[in-house]
C-alpha cells in the first residue's frame, strides 16, 4: 500500500500538501482509465456492437447466458448476470447464470475433481447451441477459464472473452469468437474497463431485442 500511495505514509502533517497529492492521485488515475475506456472503444466498438447483435440472436431462439470468472471477476461474472435477469424499465428479464455463485457446485468439483473444470463441466451439463458464455479474467491466463471456452465452443455456444494486458493465452485461442482486451498492466484499470465494455454489450444486446415499432408515414 505504501508504494502505491506514498502520500499516506509520510511523516509530514502537512494535511494540505497530503490533500493535494491525493487529489492529483485520483485525477491521474480518472484520466488513465478514460484513456484505456477511449482506446477500448475505437479499436473494439464496431465488434462490440456485432457482438450484441449476435447474443440478441441466440436470446430469442430461447437460449441463455452463462458468465464466468475468478476472484473480483467471478463478482462482474456475477453483475453481469444479474444484469440481464434485472434489466429495470420495461424491459423483459433474460435468463443468465453466473457459474461461481452455487457454493455447493463449485466446491464440489474444485474438491473432488479439480479447479480447472469448475466452469468447464458446468457447461457440459447445462450449455446448448443457442446459449452465450461469457468468461473475465484480468490476465487472460486463467486455466478453468481456457477449459470453459473449449467446452463452450464445442457445444456451439457463442463465445465471449474480456482479458487484461495483451490477451494471455485467452488470446491464442480459437474456441473464444469475440475477445475483448483492455491493454493495461493495471488490475484495476482493467477491471474498470471490463465493467464499460460487458456494461456496453448488455445495452446493446437488450436495443437489438427490442422489435421495431411501426412505420411513420
Amino acid at each position: 500500500m505504501e508504494s502505491l500511495y506514498p502520500f499516506l505514509y509520510s511523516d509530514t502533517s502537512d494535511l494540505p500538501a497530503v490533500l493535494d497529492q491525493v487529489r492529483a492521485s485520483s485525477v491521474a488515475k480518472i484520466e488513465e482509465i478514460g484513456e484505456l475506456r477511449r482506446a477500448v472503444a475505437a479499436r473494439d466498438g464496431t465488434r462490440i456492437a456485432d457482438c450484441a447483435r449476435q447474443a440478441a440472436a441466440r436470446f430469442a431462439a430461447g437460449g441463455r447466458l452463462f458468465a464466468f470468472g475468478n476472484g473480483g471477476s467471478a463478482t462482474d461474472a456475477a453483475q453481469l448476470a444479474t444484469l440481464f435477469l434485472h434489466p429495470g424499465g420495461d424491459a423483459h428479464p433474460l435468463p443468465a447464470f453466473g457459474l461461481g455463485s452455487d457454493t455447493a457446485v463449485v466446491t464440489a468439483l474444485c474438491n473432488d475433481i479439480g479447479v480447472d473444470v469448475v466452469f468447464a463441466r458446468q457447461l457440459a451439463a447445462f450449455g446448448g447451441r443457442n446459449d452465450i458464455a461469457v468468461g473475465l479474467s484480468t490476465s487472460g491466463n486463467s486455466a478453468n477459464l481456457v477449459r470453459a471456452f473449449d467446452e463452450a465452443s464445442r457445444r456451439g455456444m457463442l463465445t465471449i472473452g474480456l482479458a487484461g494486458y495483451d490477451g494471455g493465452k485467452m488470446a491464442e485461442l480459437d474456441s473464444i469468437d469475440y475477445l475483448f482486451i483492455a491493454p493495461s498492466t493495471s488490475i484495476h484499470r482493467i477491471q474498470e474497463a471490463q465493467t464499460t465494455v460487458y456494461q456496453v454489450l448488455w445495452e446493446l444486446t437488450l436495443e437489438a431485442l427490442v422489435p421495431p415499432g411501426p412505420s411513420r408515414r
